[in-house]
């Protein structure tokens, strides 16, 4: 293995509980006498359009999907400033396998966000290259956001470890022909056993790619 791709939310960052934050503000205010009726933790590895989707589906906002979008997308951002809740291990996890392989940001999120979350304990300098979902035609669990990322650093999908939390994100890995390491951020590991390799600690990630 040449390179090592990592997914963002749920595996660089605990993003998952301020995405769900995020949202819920914005569906209160959008709807602050009714309840929304998103399963919030369903969506976990795909993509906030997916959600905005279902929402305009059930309620017919009159804001606009990039309208909807850009409300939760500020509200996140304002979180991750705030908390700045990078995984403690992650700094000197990504510093390290920096000096042995080239990295790449693989995620779902939109590229304003990755920015942000990059920013966060310097961890930008240590990418080579990142992909975003606003980068290739389908989100997770289709393969194109992983391929995007091998494409940019130069190296074939099946030369790719893969960093992976979520079960569409697995998914994703696996169709793109890389080997997934799944760590046990959002899902037990039961539902994460499709991955080569299932980790509950960036140690053992750590070990696998020594």
């Amino acid at each position: 293995m040449t390179a090592v791709l990592f997914d963002l939310d749920g595996v660089l960052i605990d993003s998952e509980p301020r995405h769900a934050a995020a949202f819920e503000t914005v569906f209160a205010e959008l709807l602050p006498d009714r309840p929304h009726g998103l399963d919030l933790a369903s969506y976990i590895g795909k993509s906030d359009r997916a959600v905005w989707l279902d929402f305009i589906a059930a309620h017919q906002p009159r804001q606009s999907l990039a309208e909807l979008t850009a409300l939760k997308q500020q509200r996140v951002i304002e979180l991750f400033r705030r908390e700045e809740p990078i995984f403690p291990e992650i700094p000197a996890l990504i510093q390290s396998l920096a000096t042995r392989y080239p990295l790449a940001v693989a995620s779902g999120s939109v590229h304003a966000v990755i920015r942000e979350v990059l920013a966060l304990k310097d961890l930008a300098r240590h990418f080579r290259a990142v992909a975003s979902v606003e980068d290739v035609g389908k989100a997770k669990p289709a393969p194109d956001i992983f391929l995007r990322a091998a494409e940019l650093l130069g190296v074939a999908p099946s030369d790719c470890w893969v960093i992976e939390d979520s079960r569409p994100g697995v998914q994703a890995g696996l169709v793109a022909g890389a080997r997934v390491i799944a760590i046990t951020n959002s899902h037990p590991a039961h539902e994460l056993q499709a991955a080569h390799h299932v980790v509950s600690t960036y140690a053992e990630i750590r070990q696998l790619l020594a």
